[in-house]
Formats: C-alpha cells, sequence, structure tokens
C-alpha cells in the first residue's frame, strides 16, 4: 500500500472535478456542489447527509454531484450502505473515492506509480478525466499529471 501515492491521486481527481482556485474557497472540495464556479460558489454547509440538490447543468444535463469527488446522490446512498458510512464528512468522502477507484482496479496501479494506467481505468467514474465521453469537460492527461506531482505522488 502507498499511501502517498493514494492521497496524490485523490487530491488528483479534486483538482480535475473542481478546479485549483475552486478547492481553495471551499473546504478543500469537501463542501461543493456540481455548477460551482469560483466567481459563483454552492456550497453546503452540513455534512450530515449528501446535500441532494438537483442541479441544472444545461444542454438538458441535471445532477446531484456534490463534494470533493462529485458524488451523485445515488451513489451515496449505495456506499453508505456497503461502507456503513455515519455521514458525507470528509473521511466518508475519501472512503467512497478509494473504493469506487477500487472498482475500476486502478489501486496496484496507483501503488505503483502507474498513474496513466489509474487515471485511464478511472474515467468511466470522473467525467472530468480524459477520455470519460460524458460530454463534459476533461482534463489534459498533462495537467493532471503534472498536478499529482504537486501533490506529492509518484509516477514511475
Amino acid at each position: 500500500m502507498n499511501e502517498t501515492n493514494r492521497k496524490a491521486f485523490l487530491d488528483m481527481i479534486a483538482f480535475s472535478e473542481i478546479g485549483k482556485d475552486l478547492l481553495a474557497i471551499s473546504d478543500n472540495g469537501y463542501n461543493v456542489i456540481v455548477g460551482s464556479t469560483p466567481k459563483n460558489p454552492i456550497l453546503f454547509h452540513s455534512y450530515a447527509d449528501h446535500p441532494r440538490q438537483l442541479i441544472d447543468l444545461g444542454r438538458g444535463l441535471k445532477s446531484t454531484a456534490a463534494g470533493r469527488y462529485q458524488i451523485l446522490s445515488r451513489y451515496y446512498d449505495a456506499y453508505k450502505r456497503q461502507l456503513i458510512l455515519p455521514d458525507f464528512s470528509p473521511i466518508s468522502q475519501d472512503r467512497i473515492a478509494l473504493q469506487m477507484i477500487k472498482e475500476c482496479k486502478a489501486i496496484a496501479d496507483i501503488d505503483s506509480g502507474n498513474i496513466i494506467s489509474a487515471i485511464k481505468k478511472c474515467r468511466s467514474r470522473w467525467a472530468s478525466l480524459p477520455g470519460a465521453g460524458y460530454g463534459q469537460h476533461e482534463n489534459n492527461m498533462e495537467s493532471l499529471l503534472a498536478y499529482y506531482g504537486q501533490a506529492r505522488g509518484v509516477a514511475a
């Protein structure tokens, strides 16, 4: 297990989903609701439960994504039961994200520093990863790898 690489990968996902500026003006992204921008942050104030706000993003897209890893409310409900989570706190959000990464079979890649492979394996879970194909903004691999390095992750 490589805790440093895992933490850096989680930081990179948050950067990809939320962006550096919004991370800086929120609770490190843990209280961000989808549709937020640095100029118009939409934040929730209780971690007791997922905020469950359906946001119209335009172009026919609506979402309940929230938190550092932009977790949909329906997935939160499933992971809350599966992982026996008490709330939507930062610790619970981290545990959900790690479980999602495990389901993508990317943990070994992260631990060994094969970050490009891990990003590709996880793109089905996070629309902002390159090649996700959800019709939303996708970040490029170079910027994600740079942020991963800034977060002290070690790539092979």
